[in-house]
């Protein structure tokens, strides 16, 4: 179990300035967050990604490549990470099916959590792609499938964080965190901080842009602020 609440900060930017984001987290000493990192395409895709992803230490380090293919390519992917001895998290797609999902657990010593709709999405778009489940239903339903695979905890939205937690029972972490008068941006489902860490029991966040756009110190001074209220 994790026992403090993880703060992921989403590094989706160049190596340089993800260097320049890690020199600015704060010592934060506390009895209920830590901090972590979490990687994906921008960074892993690029030239020196793997390196990088090697240097760091201190850190959780949450890769987010969402693998989403057949059970023989998944587990390729996976073999072709042993090398990454310090990934302590790895996202899959729950469309990716049951078979899949528990053949990734055999080739990964990372957690796995299981994407389930991204919060990029709301209702008009799931049925765009073709789903006539209500959206919070079609969440529901995938966070049952990824406790049944054995995943460690699913991707959601704060919206459906306390119910996963309240009806099956895994652990939950929430993208689409925005402090408070931040941009929406491209986010759909959103969140403050507190409200999913706090009221929807969320086991970790994924915040980015309200981190690491403008002046990054004082941003860390803001969420620090939020949280302790």
């Amino acid at each position: 179990m994790l026992n403090k609440k993880i703060i992921f900060i989403a590094l989706d930017c160049s190596i340089s300035k993800a260097n320049l984001i890690i020199r600015s987290i704060p010592k934060y000493e506390s009895k209920n967050y830590t901090f972590g990192l979490k990687i994906g395409y921008q960074i892993f895709f690029s030239r020196g990604g793997r390196e990088f992803v090697k240097s760091i230490k201190n850190f959780p380090i949450f890769l987010d490549l969402k693998l989403n293919d057949i059970e023989t390519t998944t587990k390729n992917a996976l073999i072709s990470l042993k090398d990454l001895k310090n990934i302590k998290y790895i996202t899959i797609h729950v469309n990716t099916g049951k078979k899949t999902i528990k053949s990734a657990r055999n080739f990964t010593n990372a957690k796995l959590l299981c994407v389930t709709t991204l919060t990029t999405l709301d209702q008009k778009d799931i049925k765009e792609i073709g789903y006539n489940k209500k959206i919070d239903n079609l969440i529901l339903h995938q966070a049952n499938l990824a406790k049944q695979c054995g995943c460690y905890a699913v991707i959601c939205s704060a919206r459906e964080s306390l119910k996963i937690n309240n009806l099956v029972k895994i652990k939950t972490i929430t993208p689409g965190i925005r402090l408070l008068g931040d941009k929406i941006n491209d986010q759909k489902r959103i969140s403050t901080p507190r409200n999913a860490l706090t009221k929807q029991k969320a086991s970790g966040i994924v915040i980015g842009r309200s981190l690491t756009s403008g002046n990054i110190k004082n941003n860390f001074k803001k969420l620090i602020q939020h949280l302790e209220l």
